[in-house]
């Protein structure tokens, strides 16, 4: 059965928001119409309605964030391009040699989680609410709103209005993923200059074609909504491209996964089922009812070995800007690959430099920890 959905009048919590954002003071209403039954929740109110209201809230965030911001936009996305990439590009195009190490084990994941996690009496079912099939309804529905735009970083912090840095200061998951967003799209623009002199050359590469149109039609399955691209005619949109492909598979993944064991290992913060639908009314809620509401010790130690899992660093793990196998040859690529490493690494200077003495360091997009792909 599907989770009680919950309208978040003023803001909610995520990965990959940070104090600013949680100074804010938010009201909350549990449940989408309003009515006597479906009060709006006020920090004024009595310390258990409030302290439940944010538990419910968090529960819906964790659903939204694992099985949206998570599973859909950065596995199944991710998914999309590594099989169109093996589909319509030879092994010696140079787009499969600069994207092949961004799609590094992320079908086999994949297919482990559709295995084990997602499935019939996986863990999804096992652990929370939106199991028995719920998980799937979400993913379908969030397809119809899934865009190329909002994949493209600046757009997306624009368009969720958090542009402004003098309104909101210290928004670091916008900070940090600017810098990463910024020195990648300036890695994939030397490398496209290097082998496309010309826009025409661009529009003339059938294969690269044939790549973009194979993400279009099958992946996005021709929705002209989504904005993909069904071909691309000029380097500048070629870039921008690539960087949606590796910024989604590396940067992005990180701020949202390997920050979930931090986040979401005290139950409370991230349950996910809850145990009685959500209050109706104000002034009735005891510290024994959201302790019977949370979840039982078997759903709690299923969820708490998944983002454990989650959220650990492979040992033989690719860091961005790693490229050990070298499909390239050509020294102004190598030379490229360079200048993009020295890039990421005055990117994590500065983020040690800005984390010094916080008590709530944020370290997700920091270059040293986003692996290359999508691959845990």
């Amino acid at each position: 059965m599907l989770f009680h959905s919950l309208l978040l009048v003023t803001v909610s919590y995520s990965l990959e928001r940070n104090t600013a954002v949680r100074s804010l003071s938010p009201t909350y209403q549990l449940n989408q119409v309003p009515g006597d039954e479906n009060p709006i929740f006020l920090p004024s109110d009595a310390k258990y309605d409030w302290l439940l209201a944010k538990i419910w809230v968090r529960s819906s965030d964790f659903h939204i964030h694992q099985t949206i911001t998570h599973l859909l936009r950065t596995h199944l996305v991710s998914e999309v391009f590594g099989i169109a990439l093996y589909r319509q590009l030879p092994a010696v195009h140079p787009i499969f040699k600069l994207l092949v190490a961004h799609v590094r084990f992320t079908i086999a994941i994949n297919t482990k989680a559709r295995e084990q996690l997602i499935c019939e009496s996986g863990l999804f079912d096992k652990a929370n609410a939106t199991g028995g099939g719920g998980h799937v309804q979400m993913v379908q529905k969030s397809m119809q709103d899934l865009t190329y735009s909002s994949l493209c970083f600046p757009e997306a912090i624009k368009a969720r209005g958090m542009d402004n840095t003098e309104d909101i200061p210290y928004y670091f998951y916008r900070d940090d993923g600017f810098l990463v967003w910024e020195a990648i799209r300036a890695f994939t623009a030397e490398v496209v200059d290097i082998y496309y002199e010309s826009d025409q050359v661009v529009e003339e590469d059938q294969e690269l074609q044939d790549f973009v149109k194979d993400v279009y039609i099958y992946g996005m399955r021709g929705r002209k909504a989504s904005g993909f691209p069904e071909c691309i005619k000029t380097r500048e949109k070629l870039s921008e491209y690539l960087t949606v492909v590796i910024f989604t598979a590396s940067a992005q993944h990180a701020a949202v996964n390997f920050g979930q064991y931090d986040w979401c290992s005290w139950i409370p913060n991230a349950p996910p089922t809850m145990r009685a639908p959500p209050p109706t009314v104000k002034g009735v809620v005891t510290i024994q009812q959201i302790v019977d509401m949370l979840p039982d010790r078997g759903r709690s130690c299923w969820h708490l070995g998944a983002v454990w899992a989650l959220s650990q660093f492979q040992d033989n793990e690719l860091f961005l800007g790693m490229y050990p196998e070298e499909h390239f040859i050509e020294t102004p690529v190598k030379e490229a690959m360079a200048r993009f490493r020295k890039n990421l690494e005055t990117i994590v200077s500065v983020i040690a430099e800005r984390n010094k003495n916080k008590k709530l360091p944020y370290y997700y997009l920091s270059p040293d920890r986003i692996p290359n792909s999508v691959a845990i």
